[in-house]
């Protein structure tokens, strides 16, 4: 337990003091694993696949402010790129590993910040720009828990955007007090998803944290409203890593295939 402890205490400090207001210009200078979108200077990790005209795009959930997220997410990456031969890209959020902090908070610093338009408007620009850089016409988004949340909603305000979506351990609706005008959720925006987007929704059977119930009871929604939407059971499985396990990533090479 204690190794563990050390072991994650280690992987939070490694990002410590990262997150910072970086201009366009200081972005671009810091290299090929910089990008500027939304605002935000964004740092990722990007894996190459031989397949032409296809990207994965991996993104993470809430941990805490200066998390070195890249430092977890990047050897998904790489194996999601081996798993499916595309090219694959692991972003770190606002806040998280080097990425600036200019206008955006990280997800850390508030509640249901996942739901905010800001971050689907972040996400557009970020995608948008991962499309043009690597020439690709059809995207994969993997996303966990806030990841997953930011993932549906962006597929409901912008779509044609992104073709597949991988949504594990996510959030699906807004409590009526936390509803708002800066705040959406899937549920607000289902009808404007396309019927062509291809989603597979993961869930862990022990995951505490977004219960079997709340995907489940989503993917029944989404099923009636329409939707190419798949139910996906990670057994014995819980909320972290949920997007790692291996139902997830078969679920992943059947979106792309």
């Amino acid at each position: 337990m204690f190794i563990k402890k050390l072991i994650f205490t280690i992987f939070v400090a490694s990002g410590l003091l990262n997150a910072s207001t970086v201009t366009k210009e200081a972005c671009e200078k810091k290299g090929e694993s910089y990008i500027f979108a939304g605002g935000e200077c964004i740092n990722f990790k990007k894996y190459n696949g031989e397949t032409k005209g296809k990207l994965n795009i991996v993104v993470h959930g809430k941990w805490d402010e200066n998390t070195n997220t890249l430092g977890r997410y990047a050897p998904f990456a790489e194996n999601l790129s081996f798993e499916t031969d595309i090219n694959t890209v692991a972003i770190a959020l606002p806040g998280y590993s080097n990425s600036s902090t200019n206008n955006i908070k990280s997800l850390s610093s508030g509640d249901n910040l996942a739901f905010t338009k800001e971050y689907v408007e972040l996400l557009s620009s970020l995608v948008s720009q991962l499309k043009t850089k690597y020439n690709a016409n059809i995207v994969t988004y993997i996303g966990h828990s806030a990841g997953c949340t930011m993932g549906i909603n962006l597929v409901g305000e912008k779509p044609f955007l992104i073709n597949n979506l991988l949504c594990a351990g996510g959030s699906y609706k807004l409590d009526k007090k936390n509803k708002s005008e800066d705040k959406i959720s899937a549920m607000d925006v289902i009808d404007n998803i396309d019927r062509r987007t291809k989603i597979a929704l993961v869930y862990g059977s022990e995951d505490k944290i977004s219960t079997p119930k709340q995907t489940k009871d989503f993917y029944e929604f989404a099923k009636k409203e329409g939707l190419d939407v798949k139910l996906v059971e990670a057994t014995g499985s819980q909320h972290l890593d949920l997007d790692m396990t291996e139902a997830s990533v078969n679920a992943i090479v059947e979106l792309v295939e």
